[in-house]
């Protein structure tokens, strides 16, 4: 699985809130209405630039706050490939997997806003391809990588009709 675009880079302590902003909680059930906002808090462009394929590059501690599901699922919804950040909240973490979202964690210093960069999710490596490096990521368990291939948990559950992961 590699996935190739360009980088959205945020800084550490990116809440669920920032992400999914609390105003618009309205929209939870309209997801589509709801990803145009992703992000909006921390950089306004974000949801009108993104492009299918980019990725979210952050610091630590990426998706805490409160548990809201919907973070990860309007990631996704507005094209993002998958999250590179130095750490995560655990419950967004299991969210995302869930949901079929990959997030790596990587050391993100190297990349910067704007950056070309290619992700191998199954051998856990980052090619910045703007800068001509590679950075290792924390592989995924296998278990993990099968969710995402099929599309998250409730896709893998459809088609296997049991969790023999």
């Amino acid at each position: 699985m590699i996935l190739k675009g360009r980088a959205w880079k945020f800084g550490d302590n990116i809440s669920t809130d920032l992400i999914a902003p609390g105003r618009y909680f309205h929209l939870r059930t309209n997801l589509p209405e709801l990803a145009k906002h992703t992000l909006e808090d921390a950089d306004p462009e974000f949801s009108k630039k993104v492009r299918k394929g980019d990725f979210i590059v952050a610091g630590e501690n990426f998706g805490l706050g409160s548990s809201r599901e919907h973070a990860p699922q309007i990631i996704k919804l507005s094209g993002v490939s998958a999250v590179l950040a130095k750490s995560f909240a655990r419950i967004f973490y299991r969210n995302a997997v869930n949901i079929g979202l990959p997030v790596l964690e990587a050391d993100t210093d190297k990349i910067d806003n704007g950056d070309k960069i290619e992700v191998d999710i199954e051998k856990g490596l980052i090619i910045n391809n703007s800068k001509d490096i590679k950075i290792r990521s924390q592989p995924l368990p296998e278990f993990m990588i099968k969710l995402l291939e099929n599309g998250g948990l409730i896709a893998y559950i459809q088609k296997y009709k049991d969790l023999e992961i």
